[in-house]
């Protein structure tokens, strides 16, 4: 008698379970690209943060400016000068710095952005307002148009 062909059969053997490293290729791509991602955020925050750094300085000036009890012509001399300053590092090209009257009044309408617009009236009563004997511009409402100027400043 011929002996069972089944039970020549050996058991089934279970594969051995796969560690989990090495990883397998697809991970390795996909934290390659989380790498460059997160390396371009990095560069990109870098950049930001350093083109942006002088507009920390001019909102410090300008509340120092804002604390100050006496609002005459030397005040807003020193007001358009940061101004004129932050222009100059924002828009180096145009030469701000070189401006003067009606021009530097023109620049800053240019570069303040559309909405809201700037208030023309209280921009040139501000620009004015350096070579008048008695300014008659409102020292709230020329610190409230360059606030909102500098807030539009940014790279």
């Amino acid at each position: 008698m011929t002996p069972d062909p089944l039970s020549q059969l050996r058991d089934i053997h279970l594969p051995m379970p796969g560690g989990v490293w090495p990883p397998a290729p697809g991970w390795w791509l996909l934290a390659a690209v989380l790498l460059v991602i997160i390396w371009v955020l990095v560069v990109r925050l870098r950049r930001h943060y350093r083109r942006n750094r002088w507009l920390k300085a001019a909102k410090a000036e300008l509340n120092r400016l804002h604390e100050a009890q006496v609002f005459d012509t030397a005040w807003f001399g020193e007001l358009n000068g940061l101004l004129k300053r932050c222009a100059r590092t924002r828009y180096p090209e145009r030469q701000p710095h070189s401006l003067s009257g009606r021009a530097w009044g023109e620049f800053l309408l240019q570069t303040g952005g559309h909405t809201p617009p700037l208030c023309t009236a209280v921009i040139d009563a501000m620009v004015a307002a350096s070579w008048q004997a008695t300014p008659e511009c409102d020292p709230q409402q020329a610190l409230a148009q360059a606030r909102l100027w500098l807030r539009r400043q940014r790279c």
